[in-house]
Parts: C-alpha cells; sequence; structure tokens
C-alpha cells in the first residue's frame, strides 16, 4: 500500500489491485473464519499506508494475522496491526490447531533471519500448547527458490529453523510470503507453503530481478481436526 490510492508499484495500482482480489473473494462460495497476510503491507514506509491497509481489510469482518516483511516498518505496523482484529506476531488456538506469527526480519536487510529471542518465543508458545496440529507463518522463504537473486534474500539460518519445527512432531504447515511467485512443497511432513502477491509477481527460476506478468492471487486453505490440510491457489485473473 500507498498513502496515496493512485499509488503504483511497477505499473500497478496496489490498493485496486488488492481490491480486486478482495472482491474476487467476496463474489465466491467460499468463506473464510480468518486471514493471513505475511508481510510487506507497505511500500512507502508511511502511517497512511497501513490505515489504507486496515480500511481495505476491515469489510471482510474476520481475525487477521499479520508477520512484518522486509518493507514493513515494524513500529507503524504493531500500531495498527495489534488493534482488533488484527494482531502481529500472535498465537492463537483453534480447536485442534494453533497458529503462530515469526517475526523473520533483519532491519536494513532484505533477507531473514529468526533471532534468538523469536526462537525462544517459537519453543515457549510450541510447549504450552496442547494444539494437536501447529501452523506458523512468517515472512521468509526456509527454502531455497531455484532463483540466484531471489535466494540471497532468504532466510539465512532456515536450516536450525526447519529442524526446530521438525523437533516438536506438530508443525504440519508452514507459510511464507516475500516470493511473489507459488511454492508449494512437503518437507519431511510440513507442507512448505509460498503465495504470490495481491500485486506485481516475480519471475520463477530467473538469475536476476524480474517481474512475471501473471495476475494477483490468495490461497483458500482449510484446517481439518486429524492435520490434513486442503490448499487451493487462486489467480484472480480478469
Amino acid at each position: 500500500m500507498f498513502a496515496d490510492p493512485d499509488g503504483e508499484l511497477r505499473g500497478t495500482v496496489t490498493a485496486e489491485s488488492l481490491q480486486r482480489v478482495l472482491d474476487h473473494y467476496d463474489a465466491g462460495d467460499w468463506r473464510a473464519d480468518r486471514v493471513l497476510i505475511t508481510g510487506d503491507l507497505i511500500q512507502d514506509d508511511s502511517a497512511e499506508a497501513y490505515a489504507r491497509f486496515r480500511e481495505l481489510l476491515l469489510p471482510l469482518n474476520m481475525r487477521m494475522h499479520c508477520v512484518p516483511g522486509n518493507h514493513d516498518i515494524r513500529e507503524l505496523m504493531r500500531a495498527v496491526c495489534r488493534q482488533p482484529p488484527f494482531s502481529y506476531c500472535a498465537k492463537e488456538e483453534i480447536k485442534d490447531w494453533l497458529i503462530l506469527g515469526l517475526d523473520s526480519c533483519i532491519s536494513g536487510d532484505a533477507g531473514g533471519e529468526i533471532s534468538d529471542d523469536e526462537f525462544d518465543r517459537l519453543e515457549a508458545s510450541i510447549s504450552a500448547s496442547k494444539a494437536k496440529h501447529i501452523l506458523v507463518c512468517l515472512h521468509h522463504p526456509p527454502v531455497p527458490m531455484g532463483s540466484a537473486w531471489l535466494d540471497t534474500v532468504k532466510l539465512k539460518n532456515d536450516e536450525v529453523f526447519l529442524a526446530k519445527l521438525h523437533e516438536s512432531g506438530r508443525v504440519r504447515l508452514l507459510m511464507f510470503g516475500h516470493v511473489h511467485q507459488e511454492y508449494e512443497e512437503d518437507h519431511d511432513g510440513i507442507l512448505v507453503v509460498g503465495t504470490p502477491s495481491t500485486c506485481r509477481q516475480f519471475k520463477p527460476g530467473s538469475e536476476d530481478f524480474d517481474v512475471d506478468d501473471r495476475p494477483p492471487a490468495y490461497r483458500r486453505i482449510t484446517l481439518h481436526a486429524d492435520g490434513s490440510i486442503n490448499n487451493d491457489l487462486i489467480w484472480v485473473d480478469d
């Protein structure tokens, strides 16, 4: 988002593109209970852009789980995303599932890392929860994307992070943002998923930075009591 409602990112008016996604969801017959938002909410470092984001999302009238991305300003984002129905890097138990948001950002760096404090919070949250299944969301990908430039700004301590998730034996789903393209792979029992942007996409497999012409997208995810997951990627075509 931008403070300017007509603000453009690489030729796309971001507010219009997000509204297009929201309208697509509203016109369908699939209904969600909550929204997972995996970072990079704004582009111009302004409080007004976060206010615009909030205004666009509030009509959904559901719980919003937010984590920061490398383009976010944590102080400004917290002011918006700690006001219900939004949450910021929160944990919440819903029936048989624990949803946990992590901060993977490094100030002044496009890449990410899970800090010692976030590792401690991750372990404490899992230990304190009686949920049978766990969904973790963060901004940076903990796996290579096969794109030379993009793999320089992934999660730096990815192997340690994934090992910690496997230790619990209960993490079923890991969601990330950042990459502006589709990713979905099973990693030893954990489904690791990245979702294309509600704005512009990055070209998969590119050596250098390059944008794609794919439309905006979102996912429809259903978490079942037995730990199984239904997951559909929705491209918002004209």
